[in-house]
């Protein structure tokens, strides 16, 4: 199994909600560590996985969507906590849909929220 992986950073807000966090509730910043990690049997007819440069412009406007944002605010959170495990899973449906999937069986979104801690979503197509 062949894996390519890219890795983004941004800086967006968020509180969380439904439940008793202390200053987690408040509003607060996070510098976002994005990494995608897409797997598949086999390259294409150039050796390659996937397009990287195409794959990278896709994760920057992915990026750009949430930079500098609220999080909460965002379609999709209202009702949501935007907790790193939600934001993951949100990030990877986001982008599956937008991905060539021609040689690509799974995907998995890994997001740092800071240096210690990370959520990641995984699945297959």
């Amino acid at each position: 199994m062949y894996t390519l992986s890219i890795r983004r950073n941004f800086i967006a807000q968020h509180f969380l909600i439904g439940g008793d966090w202390g200053a987690e509730n408040d509003i607060h910043s996070h510098h976002y560590s994005l990494e995608v990690q897409l797997e598949g049997q086999e390259l294409d007819q150039y050796g390659y996985l996937v397009d990287i440069l195409d794959l990278e412009q896709k994760l920057d406007e992915l990026v750009n969507h949430y930079r500098d944002t609220v999080l909460n605010k965002i379609p999709g959170f209202e009702k949501l906590n935007p907790s790193i495990e939600n934001f993951a899973r949100k990030l990877w449906e986001s982008l599956a849909i937008k991905i060539n999937r021609a040689n690509i069986q799974a995907m998995r979104i890994r997001i740092w929220e800071n240096d210690i801690a990370w959520a990641s979503y995984y699945r297959n197509f």
